[in-house]
């Protein structure tokens, strides 16, 4: 099972916002060159995007089906990739500090070849692409939150509290 994490600098809410846009999938899954929402509201249970994944000249075209959501800190999928089988990919989401989010990737094989050939070559790809995956994440949910905080009025800096009695006055 690969369990992954990756603090990003952005809030929950920023995170789950990219989460739940189905038509924004292929922007940070490593994989898909394009995605659209297909039945459903995703990210409602039982909801599904469908992406291509283009090598070379081949493309193939899957789905992702929403198992299990708890807006607005879980997500579970179950991705399908055709001969290849399922997989069960879970995005726990849990603030950290004032206004980052720790996400926590958590993918294992369900059913089909995947499952059968699970072993530690096919982890540590795994995690190779978790780690991609999450520092795409990270740069669209960023860049988003960026774009949110310059778009408002910015926050005057806290002044910090002088020490009472002898300490030294600038």
């Amino acid at each position: 099972m690969a369990v992954r994490h990756r603090l990003i600098k952005a809030s929950p809410r920023t995170v789950w916002s990219v989460l739940a846009d189905g038509d924004r999938y292929a922007e940070w899954v490593v994989g898909p060159s394009s995605s659209q929402q297909r039945e459903g509201d995703w990210p409602e249970v039982d909801s599904t995007i469908a992406y291509e994944i283009r090598i070379g000249p081949l493309s193939l075209t899957n789905n992702t089906v929403v198992r299990r959501c708890q807006e607005p800190d879980l997500l579970e999928l179950e991705a399908r990739a055709g001969v290849l089988g399922t997989a069960r990919i879970a995005f726990e989401l849990r603030p950290w500090g004032r206004r980052d989010c720790l996400v926590i990737l958590d993918e294992h094989p369900l059913q089909g070849v995947g499952g059968m050939l699970h072993n530690a070559g096919v982890e540590v790809i795994t995690q190779i692409r978790h780690r991609a995956l999450l520092a795409r994440l990270a740069k669209v949910c960023e860049s988003e939150e960026g774009a949110t905080r310059d778009g408002g009025a910015r926050e005057a800096p806290t002044a910090r509290p002088r020490p009472a009695g002898g300490g030294a006055h600038a």
